[in-house]
C-alpha cells in the first residue's frame, strides 16, 4: 500500500478509508476540466460476446474487422499481426491452457470465464517471476478489492461455485496451484469492479478489470468520467476539481429517480448511495423530479404539471391544476403498452425493423398520452426510434428524433456528460448530412464544447469532430456570403 501511495503521489492523489464507504480516492492538487486525474491499462480483459455483439472481437484492440482466429487455440481472434504481438506474451502461456479444452467445454467460455481464466494464469505467471507485477498492476490489488460474497443471494453464490469449478476443468492444475473458494469470491469482486470497456461513442467492446481505478467511489452527481482509449482506462474531471475533493464517477445510468438509481446500485453493488443527489430522497424537490422523470402526465394538454397519487390510491392528482387522473385509465393504456413493448423488442430481435419501427411509433403515441413530456420511458422509446431510423437510412426522421431526445437528456444529465455531448455530436452530423449547415455548426460546437471536456482534446475521435466542425463552419460561411 505504502507503494501505492507514492505511485498516487505523484499523480495529485492518494488514497483515504472512510467508515462505509471503504477505499476512496483523493485529490491532494486541484484538477482542472478536462484533465486525466489518473489512467491504466487493465490488469486482465477480453472483448464481448453476447446476444447484443454475437461477433468475433479482436483480442487486443476489440476491432470486429479482417479477424483471424489464433491458429493453436481457435478460441482468441485477432484483427492484424501487430496486435497478436502485442498480445503474444501473455496469450503464448494462455494458448497452452486454451488448446487443450474440448469443443463441447469450448462454448461455455462466456466472457466472464475468459476473464477469470486469465485472472488466474495473470496471477500464477506474478508468482513465478514470468510476469512481471509492477506498483500499479499486480494482484494485491485484485486481493484488495471487495467481495461482498456475505450480501449475495444463494443462487448467485451457487452459480459462482460452479463457474469456479469450470474454471478449474479448464485450466487443468494441480490442486496446490487452485483455490475454487478464491476463484469463487473473484467471481464476486469481477461482478462489483470489472469495468464495461467501451469505444469513443460509448458502445461497448468488452470488459477489463482496473484495479486501481476500482477504488474510485460513485456518486450520482460525479465530478469525473471514465473513459477509454482502446484499452486504456482514463478517467477525467468533468468540472474544477479542488484539492481535498474525492474522485466520484458513476457507477449505473444516471438518467431516472434516485429510488431507481438506489435500486440498482444495491442490486449490483451492495451500497446505498447518499451522494448529493440520493440524500433529497423523499424531498419534495426529488418528489417532483421523480414525478417528471418517471410518473404521468396531466390530462389537461395545455397543463406542464405532475402527478402524485391522491390520498384515496384511486387515482392521480395534477400538482399544477389540481385534475384528478383515473388509476384504471392510466393502468389500461400502461397494460397497452408493455404489449406492444414486448411485441417491439421480439421484431427488433429477429432483425424486423420495418415492423419494429411501427410498433415503436404506436408505443410513443400512447407514451404521450400517459407520460410527462420529460419522461425517461418516453426518451427510451425514442433512442429507438433512432436506432432504427439510423439503420433504415431515413436521416430526416433520425434528426427528428434526435432532436425530441436532447431537451430530456439536457435535463436529467449535467451539462458536462459524455452521453449529452455525444446526442448533440448526432445531431449535429444529421443536420450537416440535410444540408441545415448553420443549425449544424451550433449542435457540433455544443458537442465539441463537452467531448473535449470528457474524451479530451487530442484524442482522434475529438480531432475528429473538430476538423468536421472546422469544415462545417466554413461551408457555413460560405452560404451565408452566397
Amino acid at each position: 500500500m505504502e507503494e501505492l501511495q507514492k505511485f498516487l503521489n505523484d499523480k495529485g492523489l492518494a488514497v483515504s478509508t472512510l467508515p462505509q464507504k471503504g477505499r476512496c480516492l483523493f485529490t491532494t492538487r486541484d484538477f482542472s476540466p478536462g484533465e486525466v486525474i489518473i489512467s491504466q491499462i487493465p490488469y486482465v480483459a477480453v472483448p464481448n460476446k453476447n446476444k447484443e455483439s454475437p461477433e468475433s472481437k479482436c483480442e487486443w484492440c476489440f476491432s470486429s474487422n479482417t479477424l483471424k482466429a489464433c491458429s493453436a487455440c481457435r478460441v482468441v481472434w485477432y484483427c492484424s499481426s501487430n496486435c497478436q504481438k502485442s498480445d503474444w506474451k501473455f496469450h503464448r502461456i494462455e494458448c497452452r491452457t486454451l488448446s487443450k479444452v474440448d469443443k463441447e467445454r469450448v462454448k461455455l467460455l462466456t466472457p466472464s470465464v475468459r476473464l477469470m481464466v486469465k485472472l488466474c494464469i495473470r496471477r500464477k505467471l506474478e508468482i513465478e517471476k514470468i510476469f512481471p507485477a509492477t506498483v500499479a498492476d499486480n494482484y494485491k490489488h485484485v486481493d484488495a478489492l471487495v467481495s461482498h460474497m456475505s450480501e449475495v443471494e444463494e443462487k448467485q453464490l451457487i452459480l459462482y461455485a460452479q463457474m469456479a469449478n469450470l474454471v478449474n476443468l479448464i485450466l487443468q492444475w494441480p490442486d496446490s496451484d487452485i483455490n475454487i473458494k478464491e476463484i469463487a469470491e473473484n467471481f464476486s469482486k469481477l461482478a462489483c469492479n470489472a469495468h464495461t470497456i467501451c469505444d469513443s461513442e460509448l458502445r461497448p467492446l468488452g470488459t477489463g478489470l482496473y484495479p486501481v481505478i476500482s477504488i474510485i467511489n460513485h456518486s450520482c452527481l460525479p465530478n469525473s468520467v471514465l473513459v477509454f482509449e482502446e484499452r486504456l482506462a482514463v478517467v477525467r474531471a468533468m468540472q474544477y476539481i479542488p484539492k481535498g475533493t474525492e474522485v466520484t464517477i458513476s457507477y449505473v445510468e444516471i438518467a431516472g429517480s434516485t429510488i431507481t438509481r438506489q435500486k440498482s446500485l444495491k442490486e449490483q453493488y451492495f451500497f446505498t448511495c447518499s451522494c448529493p443527489r440520493c440524500i433529497k430522497l423523499g424531498q419534495s424537490e426529488d418528489i417532483q423530479e421523480s414525478a417528471i422523470l418517471e410518473g404521468y402526465s396531466c390530462k389537461e394538454s395545455e397543463c406542464d404539471g405532475f402527478l402524485l397519487r391522491d390520498s384515496d390510491n384511486k387515482g392521480f392528482v395534477c400538482q399544477k391544476c389540481g385534475l384528478i387522473r383515473d388509476k384504471e385509465e392510466i393502468s389500461a393504456i400502461a397494460n397497452e403498452v408493455k404489449y406492444i413493448s414486448d411485441k417491439a423488442s421480439k421484431s427488433l430481435s429477429s432483425g424486423y425493423k420495418i415492423e419494429a419501427n411501427e410498433a415503436y411509433k404506436r408505443i410513443e403515441a400512447l407514451q404521450l398520452k400517459l407520460y410527462h413530456p420529460f419522461s425517461i420511458f418516453l426518451m427510451r422509446t425514442r433512442e429507438a426510434l433512432l436506432k432504427i431510423s439510423m439503420d433504415q437510412q431515413d436521416w430526416k426522421e433520425a434528426l427528428s428524433y434526435c432532436r425530441l431526445t436532447i431537451p430530456i437528456y439536457e435535463r436529467v444529465y449535467p451539462k458536462c456528460h459524455p452521453l449529452l455531448g455525444l446526442q448533440y455530436y448526432m445531431c449535429g452530423k444529421l443536420e450537416w448530412f440535410l444540408g441545415e449547415t448553420v443549425a449544424a455548426v451550433r449542435s457540433m460546437t455544443k458537442g465539441l464544447d463537452v467531448l473535449g471536456i470528457t474524451h479530451g482534446t487530442k484524442t482522434p475521435f475529438v480531432m475528429e469532430l473538430t476538423s468536421k466542425l472546422e469544415e462545417a463552419r466554413a461551408e457555413a460561411s460560405y452560404t451565408q456570403r452566397r
